[in-house]
């Protein structure tokens, strides 16, 4: 953790370039498995896409909640 907080104030746009990269990676990730999950049920391709957007919603709803 240190070494992103170093790296933000040293090298800002290098910083927001791995950020940006690390949330791709990880979203298409996301998605990956949950289309792994839904494939054998046969599903139109865009609900693996729904079911990740709904749970980040659902989840920064429940953040915000709970302050």
């Amino acid at each position: 953790m240190e070494y992103l907080r170093r790296m933000q104030m040293e090298r800002p746009v290098l910083f927001w370039v791995v950020m940006l990269v690390a949330f791709v990676v990880g979203f298409q990730l996301l998605l990956f498995v949950v289309a792994l999950f839904l494939g054998p049920f046969g599903v139109p391709s865009w609900v693996p896409l729904v079911v990740v957007l709904g749970v980040l919603v659902a989840v920064a709803r429940y953040q915000q909640r709970s302050r």
